[in-house]
């Protein structure tokens, strides 16, 4: 049995987090930090949350925990991991604060300066249908974003393949629970309902960097991401339309075959196959990645789908905690 503790409580990352670990048969839910509501159950704050007592930060028993799941704003976490170090404690952030590789990146991006480096080292990127081998020893593990999620997993097969460009043209959708629980001008419900809107398209949306470092290890030269992201009006479910060019001498076998051989096993990963696109319906409320694809010319259109709560983020940061303590990676998953 893994005892764990979560900070963050509250969020909709934290919600759904709470929910997957309080079913889970292999976990014992230590403490659920609330800086705002402490004292009360995560029931009394969200419908349809748990019973779990929720406590300040001072009142968390690291020294009885296996495991701490972060899902703090950007820029938080790294002092927690710090903290859950000394005490050997695993950790799970599900935030950006160890995504990104170099500690240069994080001013531009996140606009500020990371300030705990030998940490950032040590990161393990969780995405463990490719990282599976560094996750089982890892310490600390960042857990990836919704929108690099979906399009690196689509991408991964062609990259290892040699089947992959140096340009990728990628529109994405997203529901409004990827936003954040806290409500914004342009996430209110008026603003949303019956329209799509794109937002930081190009190069400036903050997890082009996280896909970039990535595609550009596995094809080993640089990348170049055109990323158009959107705000889809639904609560939840992310899915990613994704253009790659090719060469003329590669056809459908060999992409199907690329697929195939890196997915074939992969209990979270739906290969829905040729002329199939996936969709929300393939994967919400569950942690699989649907993936489908056609051709039109030299260009391969792929689509990608997530649960951006579950795949997209609590459910793969239960998936690393799996990984991590031996336990079978679809305990307490939906596929």
């Amino acid at each position: 049995m893994v005892a764990a503790g979560v900070v963050g409580s509250t969020g909709y990352t934290g919600v759904e987090l709470i929910r997957i670990l309080t079913e889970h048969p292999e976990v014992e839910l230590g403490f659920a930090v609330s800086k705002t509501h402490a004292g009360k159950t995560l029931e009394n704050v969200v419908p349809g949350g748990t019973a779990v007592q929720l406590v300040n930060y001072e009142a968390a028993l690291l020294d009885r925990i296996d495991v701490l799941f972060l899902c703090l704003p950007h820029g938080r976490s790294a002092p927690l991991v710090e903290q859950a170090y000394s005490r050997e404690v695993r950790v799970i952030d599900l935030s950006a604060d160890f995504r990104l590789q170099h500690a240069d990146l994080y001013p531009q991006w996140y606009g500020h300066e990371h300030t705990h480096l030998g940490l950032l080292g040590e990161a393990v990127y969780g995405l463990p249908e490719v990282f599976r081998p560094k996750l089982k020893a890892a310490r600390l593990v960042a857990n990836p974003g919704c929108y690099p999620t979906s399009v690196l997993l689509a991408l991964y097969p062609l990259f290892r393949s040699g089947l992959a460009c140096s340009r990728v043209i990628i529109d994405a959708k997203s529901g409004v629970s990827g936003a954040g629980r806290t409500p914004t001008a342009t996430t209110h419900f008026v603003e949303v309902s019956n329209n799509l809107k794109p937002y930081q398209v190009g190069a400036v949306h903050r997890h082009v960097p996280e896909m970039e470092q990535f595609l550009r290890e596995w094809r080993g030269e640089p990348v170049s991401v055109v990323f158009s992201p959107h705000l889809l009006p639904t609560s939840r479910g992310l899915l990613s339309t994704i253009y790659v060019s090719q060469d003329e001498g590669w056809d459908d076998s060999d992409v199907e075959q690329a697929y195939s051989e890196c997915y074939r096993a992969e209990p979270f990963i739906n290969l829905l196959g040729t002329d199939e696109m996936a969709s929300l319906a393939h994967v919400n409320h569950t942690n699989s990645c649907a993936i489908g694809w056609t051709r039109a010319g030299e260009t391969l259109v792929i689509t990608s789908a997530i649960d951006n709560l579950i795949k997209g983020a609590s459910g793969q940061a239960v998936q690393n905690m799996n990984v991590i303590f031996g336990f079978d990676e679809t305990t307490g998953l939906r596929i």
